[in-house]
């Protein structure tokens, strides 16, 4: 038994005031399905201490992470939300409709294997239809060229491949690859979910990606920590879940950006491995960088559970330096008493607007949303746990119980295949399905758009909850009428046995199949499976020994992968006289330009993707989507249509933003598209930290407003200047306007987030661009 494991987290916490004693320099592998790949706490401790003595003070769990990861712990400037941090994580992760663009982006760069450990997960190209089995079938069958692209590419550069049914990355993640102390960058915008086993977890565009496997130190600006502290204890129906919705409503979607959310204190305690992953995975939505969790007992259990004791054992030699010192400070505080909070339910339209359930019934009426509830959906990414699970079969077995069942659709999307077979062993799935369900594939389905909706037609006002992380308009099933409603699992199974928004388990009633009224219980369920968990069916793929001989499948003639060809770098010149594409009002996420849903099956083809460049975009000239006029013929067209003749033309142009440009997911394709499309800048209010990334990697020039009301000054049919030659360190850039009324032109002042190694990014027409240019040389 390791010498602290009887000692209660806090009581470990004092006793290890030190870990120079600890025999951190053993070899424990970091996960189960690589070999040589160990848990280097040796040099973390190394790297913090050598920081530590620099900077004198207490340190968040955030900034221990971060900077025991540092290329250069001694020369590395450290301000938090001021420097770039070049960093090493230890492991990288890509989905499916992410991981085709970063490896084609690997393969130009000319090495023979990644350079950091990497995994690939197919599950975002399975669109939910007619129930697990089938829609697994059927997409093997209409992805082939891709999956078969994408496990070549693997078997050749040494990459772990998990195939199409092994389960959602986030989950899959957790139940193999993520440990306390960690660092992992992952192409998906919901990668903190790791942040639930004390990793510190990050979602990238593929582009960082690639760094990373190619061995480049990967650069982050240093974030800012909020902390929240947790106290008390949670019970009833309130849930892990709720106390996200409850930091969204607080934080609201631009309150993360550019810092760390940290949960600490008691109240951390007593939540699931699980719960707290849920609660990191969710925090994206406020565009934190990452969201993370003290190393505690429930993470011990977990790793236990999903036999990997041995880093469990390891972590608690290392637990000194896996949660915040005493007096570290924070940027921003907020503190929660878990013992009254109260079950949440957030939306419609954004994840933010947090309403308590006490109070929703009357939310409902004043606002008008449809009060019918026509689908509940649980499971995704961020709630199918076994524990997630088991509580929502706890209440549809009571509903059974009085005779009823759902009355609205219900659908569950288990998350892995690991958690698919252990509730299909532990009766909850059967539970599922008497209840009314259709249990989907182990996949992202209906959370990301993957969704073949029949119920009601496109315009038609309705209203769905789930217990996903992301409801903006159209997400789920590309109705802008739907109202999407983001919850617990327990509440979610609750109002579908209502089939009624005006339903609160706490305190209204149900009628039984006599008519007799009762009330739901509470739910029960336990944290892991007391039998351990049935791994299921092996969806894994390990690298052959010999990687030479394998070749890689791309066919010339395939209209869903293209080999990429090099951006043109930088003429030198400032640009003049060039047109406004559009001027995008309100949000703008990656959704709006670049969509997902049918769209999903061109990732791996930048030409034709490239269609769906900004399409969702709202037009400030005329409040439509996708209906721009182009200056060269005064006609209106599609967005992409009038990027191309402007292209073909040899003229340059910028986008005009909002505030929060490029918030959602990782997805760089927003930002590869406008590059392909002949785009310079994208001009803003504010931008979403990974989009503003993804467009300096691509070579354009995300850039934004010194005085955000410039945004109201300058009209869609304007001209400008963009003064590219500008370009430095801190300092501004100029953009001369040509109004279209003909009065006088006039100056805008822009400014921009450049270091000297991304305005070299810049010059050379991408980050890719770059890193050949140094292989080269």
């Amino acid at each position: 038994m390791n010498r602290f494991s009887r000692l209660p987290t806090q009581l470990g916490r004092r006793a290890l005031a030190t870990v120079s004693d600890a025999p951190l320099s053993r070899k424990v592998e970091m996960t189960n399905w690589e070999k040589g790949h160990y848990i280097n706490y040796k040099k973390m401790n190394e790297n913090l201490n050598i920081v530590r003595a620099r900077l004198n003070r207490p340190l968040t769990y955030a900034e221990k992470i971060l900077y025991s990861h540092l290329d250069d712990p001694h020369g590395q400037e450290i301000e938090r939300g001021k420097s770039y941090l070049k960093l090493r994580p230890d492991r990288v992760a890509c989905q499916d409709a992410t991981a085709q663009m970063a490896i084609l982006q690997f393969m130009s760069a000319g090495m023979p294997s990644v350079a950091t450990p990497t995994t690939v997960h197919c599950d975002h190209l399975i669109e939910a239809q007619l129930g697990g089995e089938k829609d697994l079938a059927r997409a093997n069958d209409i992805n082939k060229e891709v999956y078969d692209f994408l496990s070549t590419s693997c078997a050749k550069y040494n990459i772990g491949f998990w195939r199409p049914g092994s389960g959602i990355i986030h989950q899959i993640i957790l139940e193999n690859y993520a440990f306390p102390g960690a660092l992992m960058i992952g192409t998906d915008s919901h990668t903190p979910n790791a942040g639930g086993l004390g990793m510190a977890a990050i979602g990238v565009g593929g582009a960082d990606a690639v760094d990373v496997m190619a061995n480049l130190p990967w650069e982050l600006k240093a974030p800012k920590v909020i902390g929240v502290k947790l106290t008390g204890q949670m019970s009833g129906w309130t849930a892990p879940k709720d106390i996200i919705l409850k930091v969204a409503g607080i934080l609201t979607v631009k309150g993360g950006t550019g810092a760390i959310v940290e949960y600490h204190g008691p109240g951390t305690e007593n939540l699931s491995c699980t719960g707290m992953g849920t609660i990191c995975n969710m925090g994206a939505e406020m565009g934190a960088t990452t969201s993370l969790f003290p190393f505690n007992d429930r993470m011990y259990d977990y790793l236990k559970a999903t036999k990997r004791q041995a880093i469990g054992d390891f972590a608690r030699e290392y637990a000194a330096e896996l949660h915040e010192d005493e007096g570290a400070e924070y940027d921003q505080l907020i503190e929660i008493n878990l013992s009254e909070l109260e079950p949440h339910i957030n939306g419609p339209f954004t994840p933010d607007l947090a309403t308590p359930i006490s109070k929703f019934k009357e939310a409902v009426k004043t606002n008008k949303w449809p009060e019918e509830l026509k689908v509940g959906l649980i499971g995704s990414c961020t709630n199918s746990s076994y524990e997630d699970m088991s509580r929502a079969a706890s209440i549809a077995e009571d509903a059974m119980s009085h005779g009823i069942k759902a009355k609205s659709l219900f659908t569950v999307t288990p998350g892995s295949e690991q958690i698919r077979a252990t509730i299909e062993r532990d009766g909850q799935l059967k539970t599922f399905e008497e209840f009314g369900g259709m249990v989907l594939a182990n996949a992202c389905g209906p959370c990301i758009g993957q969704w073949d909706r029949k119920d009601v037609k496109k315009g038609e006002p309705n209203s769905i909850i789930s217990s996903y992380n992301r409801n903006f308009t159209g997400r789920n099933d590309a109705n802008p009428a739907t109202h999407a409603f983001v919850t617990s699992p327990d509440l979610v199974v609750a109002m579908t046995i209502a089939g009624t928004l005006n339903f609160n388990p706490l305190t209204d009633s149900l009628k039984d199949k006599n008519g007799k009224e009762f009330k739901l219980k509470p739910p029960t369920g336990e944290g892991l499976p007391a039998n351990g968990f049935d791994p299921g069916r092996d969806t894994y793929q390990a690298p052959p020994e010999d990687r030479v001989s394998v070749s890689v499948a791309v066919s010339p003639i395939s209209d869903r992968l293209q080999i990429l060809e090099p951006f043109k770098p930088w003429d030198g010149k400032d640009a003049l006289d060039i047109p406004i594409l559009i001027k995008a009002q309100g949000k703008t996420t990656t959704d709006h330009i670049s969509m997902a849903g049918p769209w999903l099956k061109y990732r791996g083809h930048l030409d034709n993707i490239s269609n769906n460049m900004l399409i969702g975009a709202t037009n400030s000239e005329n409040g439509e989507a996708n209906k721009i006029k182009n200056m060269l013929t005064g006609e209106y067209d599609a967005v992409p249509a009038v990027a191309r003749d402007y292209k073909k033309h040899g003229i340059k142009w910028v986008v005009v933003g909002d505030w929060n440009y490029g918030e959602g997911s990782s997805r760089e394709h927003a930002a590869l598209e406008p590059r392909h499309l002949g785009g310079l800048a994208i001009i803003t209010r504010s931008f979403a930290r990974i989009h503003e990334t993804n467009l300096k990697k691509q070579g354009m020039l995300p850039l934004t407003f010194a005085d955000p009301a410039d945004y109201d000054k300058i009209q869609p049919e304007d001209k400008v200047d963009l003064m590219c030659t500008e370009l430095a360190v801190g300092e501004p850039m100029t953009l001369k306007v040509h109004p279209a009324d003909g009065s006088k032109p006039y100056d805008i002042k822009l400014v921009h987030t450049f270091n000297e190694g991304q305005i070299e990014w810049f010059k050379n027409g991408s980050a890719l661009n770059t890193m050949a240019k140094q292989h080269a040389s």
